[in-house]
């Protein structure tokens, strides 16, 4: 049995039709997705960026021993600077400072995934190296999607409460409280480089 396709038959009009309703539907919903997707990274990215008078994004640093390293976010804060590992993890989340491994359970899901405390802390390490006299502390950084239902271990926090960590307060002032630290900063990101891994 053959199939012919005709703009004069009415079932072809009509199998075109469906077809065409099924491509147009999919784009949409692939469209809106994506929308959606990008909408809430850059709305990640202001809560972040929010708390600095002005930041790096996915930069690489030397760490002294030849090598680089990675930094997601590198913020300039009323306190100093903020190294942030962020992390997009959904589900509970188990981890302690004594773990070597961090378990996630999600939908039924299991996986593990390293400690990344000792990572952050050669990440600090490096920007110390490159800091001057600016304070650098550091963060692991869990999306909104994340739960600890047996706390947060060390140098961790949700992304949520970075603001109220990190309280940037009145521009015009947190810039004064900042400027003893600008020359420093500046010479800081003439040695940071793009960095060609970028995980978010």
């Amino acid at each position: 049995m053959t199939f012919g396709f005709s703009l004069n038959d009415p079932a072809s009009l009509v199998l075109l039709a469906a077809v065409a309703g099924l491509l147009v539907g999919s784009f949409a919903v692939f469209g809106y997705k994506h929308y959606r997707a990008r909408r809430e990274r850059l709305a990640r990215e202001a809560r972040i960026v929010g708390v600095s008078v002005d930041y790096l994004r996915d930069v690489a640093l030397a760490d002294g021993s030849g090598s680089e390293v990675h930094i997601d976010y590198l913020l300039f804060t009323t306190r100093g600077l903020l190294v942030l590992d962020v992390r997009d993890i959904a589900g509970n989340v188990f981890g302690a400072d004594s773990m070597t491994e961090w378990t996630v359970m999600a939908a039924g899901r299991r996986f593990t995934f390293a400690n990344p405390q000792a990572a952050l802390y050669d990440r600090i390490a490096a920007v110390r190296g490159s800091a001057g006299s600016i304070p650098v502390d550091g963060r692991v950084v869990f999306s909104r999607a994340a739960t600890f239902p047996k706390g947060l271990p060390r140098m961790t926090l949700r992304e949520e409460s970075l603001e109220a960590d990190f309280l940037l307060g009145e521009r015009r002032h947190a810039e004064r409280v900042v400027e003893p630290w600008m020359a420093d900063w500046q010479h800081l990101k003439t040695s940071a480089r793009p960095s060609r891994f970028q995980r978010h």
